[in-house]
């Protein structure tokens, strides 16, 4: 039986229909970096002053808002030097294709990522797109555990979190604002979907439950804050945005060092919730709803 922790293609038959009713206009988070996601998955664009950095390309049916969403920014989507990928996961990569061809920018992907998307691409979760004809892309860079990505003002550094996929991502990078110099960073994936007793069964990954507890520990002591999902219910992006625009000289909501710990507490929580109830009873009669 399917675990109620898989994904879930029915509960996305809507924002698949009808994704324009999932848009979030795009916004300033901190100085130069930028939300251009939408309500379900985040992307994040970075003005590096030498060409845009954008993190993740959302869904592939959402990817005419994204570009929309760059242009009202004020930036050319041309102007995209480097795209990166916290994972890859269809919901992740599905613009990358279009900026890449409008752009020429660079395409980076974690090294099992890479891997999986050569020798195991069912992995990458495609069959749920929507699209049928959708598949992965060939990535120009790969990113390894403790490389640094720069790019004029903006260095990122690269922490290798697998669990959710084998080249799942992490990403700090120091942003200046108003209130100085303070570090952003992003889990890149923490859903149990495919961490979950019927997943595992089904393509082997069984590895994929002890790499993500040691990734968890290995961020942990990060200094983060702004903490930045690649979904959006991860920081509660869509909240914070209403909390801005209500209170346009209050506090910035993004800006909160403790986020980013009580996020890995709840996931680590969360996943040993799961395995719990896998132990308890069949995969298949898991009673937590698949939150991403």
């Amino acid at each position: 039986m399917i675990s109620k922790y898989e994904f879930n293609i029915k509960a996305r038959e809507d924002f698949y229909r009808r994704p324009e009713k999932y848009r979030i206009p795009p916004f300033r988070i901190y100085g130069n970096l930028y939300f251009v996601g939408n309500k379900s998955v985040g992307s994040h664009l970075i003005d590096t002053g030498e060409g845009l950095i954008l993190i993740d390309t959302t869904y592939p049916s959402t990817s005419a808002m994204l570009v929309q969403s760059i242009w009202e920014l004020g930036f050319n989507p041309g102007n995209i030097r480097c795209i990166l990928h916290t994972h890859g996961h269809f919901d992740h990569f599905g613009g990358t294709a279009l900026l890449k061809e409008l752009s020429g920018a660079q395409t980076y992907l974690g090294e099992g990522d890479a891997v999986m998307f050569r020798e195991r691409p069912e992995l990458a979760l495609t069959e749920a797109s929507g699209c049928q004809y959708f598949e992965p892309f060939v990535p120009d860079r790969i990113m390894k555990d403790g490389d640094v990505i720069v790019l004029g003002n903006t260095s990122i550094r690269i922490v290798t979190t697998p669990g959710h996929s084998d080249g799942t991502i992490s990403f700090f990078t120091e942003i200046e604002g108003d209130r100085g110099r303070l570090i952003a960073g992003m889990h890149g994936g923490a859903g149990l979907n495919t961490m979950c007793g019927s997943f595992v069964e089904r393509y082997g990954n069984s590895h994929c439950r002890s790499d993500f507890l040691k990734g968890l520990e290995k961020v942990y002591d990060e200094r983060v804050d702004i903490m930045l999902g690649n979904h959006t219910g991860h920081n509660r992006t869509v909240e914070k945005r209403q909390f801005m625009e209500a209170h346009p000289e209050g506090p910035n909501p993004f800006v909160d060092r403790s986020e980013w710990r009580g996020y890995l507490d709840f996931v680590r929580n969360r996943f040993e919730a799961m395995v719990r109830e896998e132990e308890e009873m069949d995969v298949g009669d898991c009673i937590v709803c698949a939150k991403r």
